[in-house]
């Protein structure tokens, strides 16, 4: 049952007392490097009072560095250092309303742990995607609205959103530059990432899943969602819009000896209401072409929205559909702010000034969006919105109630692998 809380959290809260509390739930790189976003942010005192985990060695590592680096800033005795699958309601139990919970655990948590903060009136900065399959992306954009409702602020580490060279170009775009866009190319080409072989002894088979969850499709999204999310949403960024259907390929062409249930290529092509088309390739095989640019062609001319990667950005505009120099018509500058920080920055001073700050819905968009292309290239289906938001293959139903005791939600199968999606076998479900 939802809980009212009044959309001014705290009236008195600058009089008295200005310090920002934190707890990170989900103590890896991403979380301590968004930990270490926070406290340096400049608006006011800020402090990191609890950490929740589910490996305590991860804690303790992230704990000593921050500590280090942060010494009077990091307050986080013993008794506010837990561990376990409940660890993150001890943690934001800790908080109190305008403080802020940072959520950087498996994506399969974020609906679970979204939920709490939102009935305790916690602000959150939330790691992408934000959710893994149809259920999960159906309840994201319940919690976002819910959110909203309450007044809430709300980052989600899509962090390109706060970088200013895209924003300038995404201003210039919708101001018509270019044209009507009516394509949009997108690519990530390397290789491999974050294969999992079989679990091998000493740990547990639910744990083992977790600690590997970019091999996981309960867990993380897989790959796809992981990697892919941040290509798609700097392209419906600049397109203005979100796609309403997908068709896609994908296989596994080098995956001998490894067991989890990503595809090693992907091709999406992701259509929106107007006709015009976001074709999307991803490959995760050594020895081949590599490239990591998104690219926006309007009726005018062409944009570059990133290239070598989304930070810093290159972005550039084109006269024609020929990116040389002699048609250049615009190039960001190559001095540009941390967009990291900046989207920290952005998100502290929205609760320190109270000012409207909420990225969760389009968080959850985003999230669809990649969902709706995995599961396009998965099933060999062509997959709408309606699709996703009508699917009932919720790939843990149960997540919210692990126990270090509890069964993996997904089964190893024959030789240690797990079940990998096979185009055109199993309808709309993705294995």
């Amino acid at each position: 049952m939802s809980i009212p809380i009044p959309n001014s959290l705290r009236p008195g809260y600058v009089a008295e007392n200005n310090t920002i509390q934190l707890a990170l739930v989900g103590c890896g790189g991403r979380g301590t490097g968004a930990v270490v976003n926070a406290l340096s942010t400049q608006s006011g005192p800020i402090k990191l009072t609890a950490m929740a985990e589910l490996f305590e060695n991860r804690l303790t590592s992230s704990y000593a560095m921050l500590k280090n680096k942060f010494p009077n800033q990091v307050d986080v005795p013993r008794e506010r250092q837990f561990v376990g699958f409940d660890a993150y309601k001890r943690a934001l139990d800790c908080l109190s309303q305008d403080d802020v919970a940072i959520f950087a655990t498996p994506a399969g948590f974020r609906w679970v742990h979204f939920a709490y903060a939102i009935r305790k009136g916690i602000h959150v900065f939330m790691e992408k995607p934000l959710s893994v399959d149809g259920p999960t992306s159906c309840r994201m954009l319940t919690l976002a609205r819910e959110s909203e409702t309450k007044g809430l602020k709300v980052a989600v580490g899509l962090m390109c959103r706060h970088n200013p060279a895209m924003e300038e170009l995404h201003e210039r775009i919708q101001s018509g530059q270019i044209g009507e866009i009516i394509a949009l190319r997108s690519y990530r080409l390397h290789g491999p990432e974050k294969t999992s072989e079989p679990k091998p002894s000493g740990i547990g088979e639910l744990l083992y899943q977790v600690k590997q969850f970019h091999s996981f499709l309960w867990a993380s999204g897989g790959l796809f969602n992981d990697f892919y999310i941040y290509n798609l949403d700097d392209c419906c960024w600049m397109k203005g819009a979100w796609p309403e259907s997908a068709i896609g390929l994908g296989g596994r062409h080098y995956q001998d000896g490894f067991v989890d249930q990503n595809f090693d290529h992907y091709s999406v092509e992701y259509r929106f209401k107007n006709g015009s088309t976001l074709f999307f390739h991803g490959r995760f095989i050594n020895r081949c072409h590599e490239e990591h640019a998104s690219y926006a062609h309007g009726t005018k001319g062409m944009a570059i929205i990133s290239s070598g990667g989304h930070n810093p950005a290159k972005c550039r505009l084109y006269k024609g559909h020929n990116p040389i120099n002699d048609h250049l018509l615009w190039r960001c500058s190559p001095i540009q702010s941390n967009p990291y920080q900046r989207q920290w920055e952005r998100l502290i001073n929205s609760i320190r000034e109270d000012q409207k700050m909420n990225e969760a819905g389009r968080g959850a968009e985003a999230s669809l969006v990649a969902t709706m292309g995995r599961m396009a290239a998965h099933t060999g289906q062509q997959i709408t919105r309606d699709d996703i938001l009508q699917c009932d293959h919720e790939f843990a139903p149960q997540i919210a109630k692990l126990t270090m005791e509890s069964e993996a939600p997904l089964k190893p199968g024959q030789g240690g692998r797990y079940p990998v999606p096979q185009p055109g076998r199993y309808g709309k479900r993705e294995y």
